[in-house]
């Protein structure tokens, strides 16, 4: 519709300058208070369609547009009903609304174009206004002219408008590709979560029987005599506290939405504590974690953001156990964390198929290559996105940017309630 609107005001202005030109150029006498009329009628139902898609943008139909390519016919019959019928050269501009009517509408309306401009065509032919032109040498030439200028418009305005049809289906089908893509990847990331549940709901019952069996060995007298194994069932049972700590978490985050269970923390405590809790089960030599927040604003501390960060602090753990940065800095609505390491960095085909599953730098490591497909996804459905890229004197670095608004607190106004950081 838009671009209909654009053609009819180029329409509005090429009529005005042609009978301009004919009228005082040629010496043509033309009837121009109707042709004038009918350019006016023209502006001002391209004004009414204008207002109207302001107005109602989301109403834009086939009939709407078959409306819309009849006021052209119709205003183009009137012009050449005004002056010469089938004698004027620009009969031909009928074609152009025929094309545009196959390429924009749906075929029941696009023969009825057809069969309209038919019947414009064969009335112009006994019911017109003939012009008053001299027959002689000068109608031939005044009508090569004309045909001319009808042929070099029509083409100009089919390559303008064709161009632009195509570019727009061209824009549709790649946001249908990417709507695939992302259903496809939804897809995969329900049935890792079922699996995820039902192994976490599996495991339950022999994780039971081994916290049972540890238990009756440290009451054994042989046991509790030697300190060494009393020392290895002590680390026994925490690491079995962690893997049924884990279950758990699952099984929780399956069975809540993300609205319900939040805790309303801040910021820089939320960063704090996963901070603390992943350096419990992870020690490299060396670890940063830095912020560049003048103020701390009130969060809802989510388990879903917190695994997405815990799996990149992992994953620059394993390539770099020496060393792992964690950053934290905000721009206007836009927070952003940024992960780096000092390993060999991502691959080409890693980068080039961030986010895709079952990519990953492990090879020959079963149960890989999930990861960052998970943090892309999650991070994507918080309304944030991912990116990854080597640094320049070697390492890793992954950005994850969020909007401030899908994890802040809200006031009675709508906007994140600061709070002076401490």
């Amino acid at each position: 519709m838009r671009l209909l609107i654009q053609l009819r005001w180029l329409a509005v202005v090429g009529q005005v300058i042609t009978i301009s030109l004919v009228h005082s150029g040629m010496g043509i006498a033309l009837p121009l208070l109707p042709m004038m009329a009918v350019v006016s009628a023209l502006a001002l139902t391209n004004l009414g369609y204008m207002l109207w898609l302001q107005w109602r943008p989301a109403t834009v139909t086939p009939r709407v547009l078959f409306g819309a390519l009849l006021a052209d016919v119709v205003a183009l019959a009137l012009q050449l009903y005004l002056s010469g019928g089938v004698n004027n050269p620009f009969i031909y501009l009928f074609l152009l609304q025929v094309i545009l009517g196959t390429v924009l509408l749906r075929p029941q309306y696009a023969w009825a174009m057809v069969g309209i401009t038919a019947v414009c065509v064969v009335a112009l032919a006994f019911c017109y206004q003939p012009l008053p032109v001299v027959l002689g040498g000068g109608l031939p030439n005044l009508y090569t002219l004309g045909l001319l200028i009808c042929f070099a418009l029509t083409t100009i305005l089919m390559v303008v408008f064709i161009t632009q049809v195509v570019s727009n289906l061209r824009q549709r089908d790649s946001r249908l590709a990417d709507m695939r893509q992302r259903a496809s990847e939804e897809e995969h990331i329900v049935r890792m979560g079922l699996l995820a549940t039902g192994a976490a709901h599996e495991l339950g019952t022999p994780l039971a029987t081994m916290s049972v069996i540890l238990g009756d060995w440290q009451h054994m007298r042989q046991v509790r005599e030697d300190a060494d194994m009393m020392a290895d069932l002590a680390e026994m049972q925490e690491q079995l506290l962690r893997c049924k700590a884990i279950v758990n978490g699952v099984l929780l985050s399956a069975g809540e939405t993300r609205a319900a269970g939040l805790e309303s923390t801040t910021l820089l405590q939320f960063l704090e504590q996963l901070v603390a809790r992943w350096r419990q089960h992870h020690e490299p030599e060396k670890f940063f974690f830095t912020h560049q927040l003048e103020r701390d604003v009130p969060i809802l501390s989510d388990t879903a953001l917190e695994q997405v960060i815990c799996n990149v602090l992992d994953n620059a753990f394993e390539a770099s156990p020496q060393e792992v940065h964690l950053h934290l800095e905000r721009s206007d609505d836009q927070l952003e964390l940024v992960v780096r390491d000092l390993g060999p960095g991502f691959t080409e085909a890693i980068l080039a198929n961030l986010g895709k599953p079952y990519q990953s730098t492990k090879q020959g490591r079963p149960g890989r290559g999930v990861g960052l497909f998970l943090v892309v996804n999650v991070v994507r459905s918080l309304g944030g996105s991912v990116q990854a890229g080597n640094r320049m004197h070697g390492g890793a670095e992954v950005r994850i940017r969020l909007p401030l608004a899908s994890i802040t607190l809200e006031n009675d106004h709508g906007h994140p309630t600061p709070i002076a950081a401490g």
